[in-house]
């Protein structure tokens, strides 16, 4: 007990937002105890800024909690139900099948007392909405979901975040026998699409209308200008979600990151990545590549996220069609998606390109570049990263290893040194090198992250994490986390199971 009275900070405190609306948003649960529970990963800066005593972390009092056998003083344990279309087809309810949320814990220098950060177990036992599955996750998944989601949030993405990992001997039943996991992770609200389909499709209007007004009152304080109950209320809060979404999916697209799985109950409406199963960062540049193996169609693949984030921001106006009660102000608030992506595309890729001033015309240079790089399958991640380097050193032709003595490419490299010329060399390279990382999480790294602990050895998880921490930074001996991936790493496959 003395040890879980230390685990906050002085003065922080649980508000448990979420848990003051009504019980038809949640079931309120306990999470399913496993023996031998080991806090193999934790995030002590994520706990001491959510108000936890971050030496807290390395007690037997952590690994319990975090684990899902014991619950803090002030914790309100539930899983929330949702709805929503998996892979183009409407799933009817789903809800969080293996997760719980703990609680929101608000620090004791949160400016605003009435908001904090939400607690969430990934894979702490089965619930009313697990349907066939056991609530549980396993090592492999866990490991990439706190690798990535963390590596996310140091590339500047808006990402749910990862507190901790912890595991447990106990079975899990998979393609294999498997070991179970547990994943801590944060995020200012879980709030997806899903959860406003649910009760649009229920035509249960007044919890449509509770839910909306407590997300706008809680994030969205343009919206909350709005008279409760008017249409330009619920219009103005999804225009915000629209432009939010597309902000974050640009980020992907621009670090080359495919999410696998764009469901609209895996669509937050903070824009925060959420739901790390089958993802990947590009290797070699492929526009239409398809991470998630279960994705037989392609739906998800590279090239068509910021469609398909488009048309989940649809199936989000349909659902909030009866508060805004007009189709054509709905379609509008929906098409805020548009010019904020095509804003925050051409940014990026200016940003990319050591060009922010000419982000109007970066279309013309951006997209005969990859073309190229398609065409040559030039490694996204080390590409993007030369090119920084070689700005930096005034050594632009030596990029030219990459495409075979293309002359197209001889072409493209005059006109971006045109553009080029007229900017200063030496803050384009500076900006380009904190843009263009060194280090992503691939694929194979995971894989031998993973390989390694469920061996007990968790040094190579270790290792990748503080890399992944500073993707911008050069690090000495890590030469091998920023080559080339080996041949085996495009055989790696990743799938919804996983």
């Amino acid at each position: 007990m003395a040890e879980a009275l230390a685990a906050l900070q002085p003065g922080a405190r649980w508000i448990n937002g979420f848990a003051q609306l009504p019980p038809v948003f949640y079931t309120r649960l306990q999470p399913t105890p496993m023996p031998q529970l080991a806090l193999n990963a934790g995030n002590g800066a994520l706990a001491s800024a959510m108000g936890f005593d971050s030496e807290w972390l390395q007690t037997e009092a952590a690994a319990q909690v975090l684990g899902g056998n014991a619950l803090l003083p002030g914790m309100d344990a539930m899983a929330t139900v949702y709805s929503g279309h998996q892979f183009g087809q409407w799933a009817g309810q789903l809800g969080d099948g293996r997760a719980i949320l703990l609680g929101e814990l608000a620090a004791p220098d949160q400016q605003d007392s009435s908001q904090g950060l939400e607690l969430q177990l990934k894979g702490a036992g089965m619930t009313p909405y697990s349907r066939m599955g056991d609530g549980r996750a396993v090592l492999r998944s866990s490991i990439r979901e706190y690798l990535c989601s963390e590596a996310m949030h140091a590339l500047g993405i808006p990402t749910t975040r990862a507190l901790s990992l912890v595991t447990s001997p106990q079975p899990v039943y998979r393609e294999t026998v498997e070991t179970a996991a547990v994943v801590a992770r944060v995020a200012p609200s879980f709030v997806r699409f899903g959860h406003f389909e649910h009760f649009a499709a229920r035509n249960q209007l007044d919890h449509l209308r509770a839910l909306a007004d407590y997300v706008v009152q809680r994030y969205f304080a343009s919206a909350a200008q709005h008279a409760s109950g008017t249409p330009a209320r619920y219009a103005a809060l999804l225009a915000d979600i629209a432009e939010r979404t597309a902000r974050m999916v640009a980020q992907w697209q621009a670090v080359g990151f495919c999410h696998g799985v764009m469901n609209t109950d895996n669509m937050s409406i903070l824009g925060l990545t959420i739901d790390y199963g089958p993802f990947q960062f590009l290797d070699h540049y492929d526009a239409g590549h398809i991470c998630n193996h279960s994705d037989s169609s392609g739906r998800y693949a590279f090239s068509r996220q910021p469609q398909i984030a488009y048309w989940n921001l649809y199936c989000l106006g349909q659902a909030l069609l009866p508060l805004i009660d007009d189709e054509a102000q709905t379609i509008a608030a929906i098409d805020a998606y548009k010019p904020a992506l095509e804003s925050a595309m051409l940014a990026a890729m200016a940003t990319k390109l050591g060009l922010p001033g000419e982000a109007a015309r970066i279309a013309d240079l951006a997209n005969p570049l990859l073309t190229l790089m398609q065409q040559h399958r030039v490694d996204y991640t080390l590409f993007w990263r030369e090119l920084s380097q070689t700005v930096k050193n005034d050594r632009l032709p030596a990029l030219a290893h990459w495409f075979a003595g293309d002359a197209a490419f001889d072409t493209w490299l005059l006109q971006y040194q045109e553009l080029l010329a007229n900017a200063d060399s030496a803050q384009a390279a500076d900006l380009m090198l904190s843009t263009n990382p060194q280090y992503v999480l691939r694929n194979h790294l995971g894989q031998q992250a993973i390989e390694a602990a469920q061996r007990g050895d968790w040094a190579p998880f270790a290792r990748l994490q503080s890399v992944l921490a500073a993707p911008y930074q050069e690090h000495a001996g890590c030469e091998d986390l920023a080559a080339l991936p080996p041949d085996w790493a495009q055989h790696i496959a990743i799938s919804c199971s996983s």
